[in-house]
């Protein structure tokens, strides 16, 4: 069929878009679960350890150790051997983003029925794959419900 043709061809650069985005989900979700780690460590405790990252996260101190030389490298935290670890500016705002879209999808979540719980841990998940657009979407949404 011509005209079927035609249509898979225009809907494939969409599509390739579509799977664009998650992949980039996926590759920065673990940073971002790291740096947020570390900043809720950072505002509960007044510094993060590689100790408290790894009970926080349920990893090892080696997964702990490698993440947080990435991170060094990409100019999001500080760290030195045996030292606490700190956010730079950048890693800081990145923490920041991280919360505020985690506390947005918990809150939105709970909204529509789910419990508490199950909630938090939707939320690990989804956090990571909600658009801007979303997020601003979910908290008009959360604003209405509030009033």
């Amino acid at each position: 069929m011509p005209g079927m043709q035609s249509l898979k061809a225009k809907r494939a650069p969409r599509r390739a878009e579509e799977h664009h985005a998650t992949r980039k989900a996926h590759a920065t979700e673990r940073a971002e679960d790291y740096v947020e780690t570390v900043g809720d460590l950072i505002e509960r405790m007044g510094e993060a350890r590689v100790t408290d990252i790894a009970r926080e996260l349920g990893v090892s101190h080696v997964s702990v150790t490698r993440m947080v030389a990435r991170l060094r490298d990409a100019g999001l935290v500080t760290a030195e051997p045996y030292r606490s670890i700190f956010l730079t500016p950048a890693g800081a705002r990145l923490a920041q983003a991280a919360k505020r879209r985690h506390e947005t999808v918990v809150r939105f979540l709970i909204a529509l029925g789910v419990s508490d719980q199950a909630a938090r841990i939707d939320a690990e998940g989804l956090e990571h794959h909600v658009g801007e657009e979303t997020l601003r979407a979910f908290e008009r949404f959360l604003k209405r419900t509030r009033s």
